[in-house]
């Protein structure tokens, strides 16, 4: 019987996953892999997606019986306009990936097969508002690789595997089950291969848990949102957990932008398969300091952002005459430093964000202490009242890394003149070879951060003005004092004991001296 809770679901569908992983990773790498599986899965989504809109249209206009799964693809092509406007993009019923997979094992073009389709799908689009959302999607989808195997026939006997791997999982469409089971399977996938890969998976997944933390904070108890934002947006995990604490329709659009090609991708395929239609959100790919997004520069700004950019990159900083007059970074008088561009995606983010709007930022520690250019960007932050708190996270949180991050909070309207300073280095639970925010710890860290009030060992409001005295020192440990949990140890009764010992140490003197004296007495 198939589980009917979440949980049960969710631990069906992991253990699925992980089988299908062992069992067909072979000699192709996990972290490559990956992108086959992923992939696949896309391609699955969509077709399952785009069928059950177009039988769901048939059926309500009288068809009760309407299959678009078999019918013919001349009869199917009469309504691809109308829905490439509407879904965004078109797939012929002989290309659905039920019917490619039911012919796979007899297919010895399979291969060929995939790559016309998946030029198709992203042909669909051309020359309408969705070509930029779909097009390169199926890039690092090489059906055609070595990795795959080293002859054809072996390339099309794992691709037979995969496919039918990936079209065995009981994932639901139409409101099947009760998780949001694409959704779940790609977050999970994405897990599992960046907890393998170190760096290479962690410089763009945020893990769940933290991702929730930051669009609490940023949500800041608003039910609804037009615009947000991820200047650094990787698979796009972090966005999408809006729809997570707020609902399918709490956000109106989702804006990122990605400088990695293949992460560029994920991040589009994250958004179909979390069922983000292509008029809801835009994900560009470039370089967000030196090239931000047209599109970006004219709906800025955003209601909330958040970003866990990546730590301490190089940049071209003053290399580039320009940079300083950029508005983005010309207020604070002073550009990041060309090894550290930290703080150059703060202030970018800074000027991205609403007037009334939250943005929550994962950043390297050095950020909150560091001399010269970092601390008059600090000074610039703290003297014009941007920075509403600063959030201490445990050690070992991140995939690749086991720096104890923290958060930044930044608002531009405040109600008072101070910063919130958390200490929450001890909230976390050990899972596995990570640390972890479990239900508990984030909501102790939210109850802090909502509250705004002084807690003994954990929590201090600090005036700018003290801020400013202490150098713009904005770590959490200069203000926030941990509990002293050594033993207190009384120095009077210390040295009574001390006395005693020695008294004690004297008296066995004389009593060894007088036994050898004794026994040289009797040898002689």
């Amino acid at each position: 019987m198939a589980p009917t809770t979440k949980e049960g679901q969710r631990a069906e569908l992991h253990k699925t996953i992980w089988r299908i992983a062992n069992e067909l990773r072979g000699s192709v790498d996990g972290w490559d892999f990956k992108t086959y599986v992923l992939g696949l899965l896309f391609y699955r989504f969509i077709s399952e997606n785009l069928t059950a809109y177009i039988n769901r249209g048939e059926r309500a206009a009288g068809s009760s019986d309407f299959d678009y799964t078999v019918l013919p693809d001349e009869q199917a092509e009469l309504a691809r306009r109308v829905t490439v406007q509407e879904k965004g993009f078109y797939i012929l019923p002989s290309e659905l990936f039920s019917n490619v997979r039911s012919h796979a094992a007899d297919d010895v073009n399979l291969n060929e097969t995939l790559e016309h389709v998946f030029k198709n799908i992203e042909g669909s689009a051309v020359g309408t508002p969705s070509e930029d959302d779909l097009k390169g999607l199926f890039d690092d989808l090489d059906v055609n690789s070595n990795k795959l195997g080293p002859t054809v026939a072996k390339r099309n006997e794992k691709l037979v595997k995969l496919l039918d791997a990936i079209g065995d999982l009981k994932l639901g469409v139409a409101g099947s089950t009760v998780i949001d089971t694409f959704g779940d399977a790609y977050e999970y996938l994405m897990t599992m291969y960046a907890s393998a890969a170190g760096k290479s998976g962690g410089e763009f997944f945020t893990p769940q848990e933290v991702s929730e933390l930051l669009t609490r904070i940023a949500v800041a108890g608003r039910p609804h949102l037009d615009k947000v934002y991820d200047p650094a947006c990787g698979s796009g995990s972090l966005l999408l957990k809006f729809a997570t604490v707020l609902g399918p329709n709490g956000v109106g659009r989702y804006y990122g932008q990605e400088i990695n090609l293949t992460t560029y991708n994920l991040a589009r395929i994250n958004m179909f398969l979390h069922d983000v239609n292509y008029e809801r959100f835009d994900i560009a790919h470039g370089d967000t300091l030196m090239d931000p997004s047209p599109r970006h520069c004219e709906d800025e700004p955003f209601d909330a952002i958040v970003s866990n950019p990546p730590y301490s990159i190089h940049w071209e900083g003053d290399s580039n005459p320009v940079l300083i007059n950029d508005e983005r970074f010309a207020p604070a008088g002073v550009l990041a430093p060309k090894s550290k561009a930290d703080l150059a995606f703060t202030m970018h983010i800074l000027s991205w964000l609403a007037v009334d709007g939250t943005a929550a930022i994962v950043e390297f520690p050095g950020v909150l202490y560091r001399g010269g250019a970092e601390r008059k960007i600090r000074k610039y932050l703290v003297d014009n009242n941007f920075i509403d708190a600063v959030i201490q996270l445990p050690p070992d949180l991140f995939f690749g890394t086991t720096i104890a991050t923290c958060i930044i909070v930044l608002k531009k309207s405040k109600t008072d003149n101070s910063i919130l300073f958390i200490d929450a280095s001890d909230q976390f639970e050990r899972s596995g070879n990570k640390n972890k925010l479990n239900d508990e710890n984030r909501r102790q860290i939210l109850d802090w951060f909502t509250a705004r009030e002084n807690v003994e060992y954990k929590a201090k409001l600090v005036p700018s003005e003290q801020i400013g005295a202490n150098e713009y020192n904005i770590a959490v440990s200069s203000y926030v004092q941990p509990k002293d949990t050594r033993e207190k140890i009384d120095i009077h009764e210390l040295n009574q004991q001390i006395t005693g010992i020695v008294k004690r140490e004297q008296e066995l003197r004389i009593q060894i001296d007088q036994i050898v004296a004794d026994l040289e007495r009797q040898a002689s």
